[in-house]
């Protein structure tokens, strides 16, 4: 990934990418070529010595079955909006000022690891279900549907593990902008309704 050392995600900043609750892209290059699927997942920082990206793909899918040449590629997306150049105060100063996409961005490396195992899967879904649930009232619990049923469930889905073994990160944040025009683009995309995206910058100045 193409990343100046002013756009370099901190530590911080990739736990945060890891450890919240989203999905992600799930890249692997196979006999078939290029394949790729988004699936929600969860972070384990304690599988492996990196930490592990955990889900699982529909039993259908073949990029279960299509063994990973080399590497497997996560791509896991931030909060990210347009940036106009009209938000900048230095617009008005002397119009040397061009549109942007602010976004903050992960790209994890591993070896991927199958799980056609029912208990392992149980153990993920309940996961998965704890982490994306928490915000409701009334959160939806895996024993709240049939034992027969959630076990036809799992038949029809494989578990994936990505075993990270290399990061590369990046948080393009407005940091090459004068504070003035900071101020202008957590403005802009405040009004705009992009508030996480105003935070990200608020969180970086």
């Amino acid at each position: 990934m193409y990343t100046p050392a002013h756009f370099a995600a901190t530590p911080e900043t990739v736990r945060g990418l890891l450890s919240r609750p989203g999905a992600l892209n799930l890249v692997t290059m196979t006999s078939q070529g290029l394949l790729a699927t988004l699936l929600p997942f969860v972070f384990d920082p304690d599988a492996g010595e990196h930490g592990a990206l955990q889900g699982h793909l529909a039993r259908n899918n073949i990029q279960w079955s299509e063994p990973a040449v080399g590497e497997a590629l996560a791509i896991i997306q931030g909060a990210d909006a347009y940036v106009s150049p009209s938000w900048y105060a230095s617009k008005a100063e002397h119009g040397r000022v061009v549109p942007t996409w602010n976004y903050t961005t992960a790209h994890v490396y591993g070896r991927l690891v199958i799980h056609d195992d029912p208990v392992w899967l149980e153990r993920q879904v309940r996961r998965l279900t704890r982490v994306h649930e928490a915000g409701f009232e009334h959160p939806w619990s895996v024993d709240d549907a049939p034992g027969r049923f959630i076990a036809g469930q799992l038949r029809a889905i494989v578990g994936v593990e990505l075993v990270i073994t290399r990061i590369e990160a990046k948080a393009k944040l407005s940091q090459n902008r004068p504070e003035a025009d900071v101020d202008g683009v957590v403005a802009g995309l405040s009004a705009r309704g992009h508030t996480e995206a105003a935070a990200d910058v608020e969180r970086v100045r």
